[in-house]
């Protein structure tokens, strides 16, 4: 997944909270876009900006080590927009 698609950088509203991480692994099972990895029995976000804002993650950590804005900012917009064929509009920029 090193060549995944990024939208735009530095917007994503994920947020992660190691302390609160058990290491579960449960975020790398539902992440459709690899955004995690395991170093030292903990999950760590990769890279941030990979994150499409789906919801998985934080819907199925147990221990509310994650948080995200679903559904809502650029990367929204830019699904959105390719699906309907037309430019993104997140009204951010």
């Amino acid at each position: 997944m090193g060549d995944a698609v990024k939208y735009l950088k530095n917007v994503v509203t994920l947020e992660y909270d190691l302390e609160k991480c058990t290491g579960c692994r449960r975020c790398l099972e539902v992440c459709p876009r690899a955004v995690f990895e395991m170093r030292d029995k903990k999950a760590l976000i990769i890279d941030k900006d990979r994150c499409i804002e789906c919801g998985a993650c934080v819907n199925n950590c147990q221990y509310e080590a994650l948080t995200v804005d679903a559904g809502v900012g650029c990367a929204t917009a830019i699904i959105y927009g390719m699906l309907r064929g037309s430019e993104p509009d997140c009204s951010c920029c």
